[in-house]
């Protein structure tokens, strides 16, 4: 391919949005998914009004997730949700950024919080547990999710319920330190682990322009 194929080809593509986190812990950074629009675009609202500058990770479980998305006041969501974007090509391996939200119970159409997320820091499965996740849950788990779930590791189970609308690029030794902070009542952090400052950013398609 020449390289002006190649440019041309990667000015046709649609530029990604990254998110850079910076915390009291290191910096983290996240491309946004182009095919969940509704979560990229509300994330970067969010971002751009503040909500998140000098917000708390305020429930972190090793081995599992580290969540955020409270403003610096306190305040749990901005007032809305955000309607659910399910994709089978994005699914819930160490690092994916997600959308938190209410139970089924009140929320069955499982629409998203309008300003909490995750990040998945997770474990790493063998066949023989994942055979068993697909079992118990009726999930099919597919090759690459697989793949990812015995190497990099995730949170299989969560797939199909939670929207995941972007993955860390940069930055998972960010995600293992914080999620190996101490805790206490509640999952909250003993001592605060703080979003000092996020902003946002365009990047080209990596596979396009690296």
């Amino acid at each position: 391919m020449s390289l002006i194929f190649a440019g041309l080809m990667c000015q046709a593509q649609e530029k990604e949005t990254v998110v850079v986190i910076e915390t009291n812990y290191g910096t983290i950074k996240a491309k946004l998914y182009n095919d969940t629009p509704l979560h990229r675009d509300n994330f970067i609202k969010l971002v751009n009004e503040g909500w998140y500058k000098g917000s708390p990770f305020h429930r972190v479980i090793n081995k599992f997730m580290i969540q955020g998305g409270q403003n610096a006041d306190g305040r749990q969501d901005p007032g809305y949700t955000v309607p659910a974007e399910f994709r089978d090509n994005h699914f819930h391996k160490k690092g994916a950024l997600c959308a938190a939200r209410q139970g089924d119970q009140v929320n069955p159409k499982k629409a998203s919080s309008g300003s909490q997320f995750y990040i998945v820091q997770g474990q790493v499965y063998d066949d023989k547990t994942l055979d068993m996740y697909e079992e118990r849950l009726g999930k099919v788990i597919g090759p690459k999710q697989r793949q990812a779930y015995k190497s990099i590791g995730g949170t299989p189970h969560l797939d199909g319920d939670y929207t995941v609308f972007g993955e860390v690029t940069e930055g998972l030794d960010i995600v293992d330190k914080i999620a190996a902070v101490q805790t206490g009542y509640m999952d909250v952090p003993v001592k605060p682990v703080t979003i000092t400052s996020i902003k946002i950013e365009k990047c080209a398609e990596k596979s396009c322009c690296q």
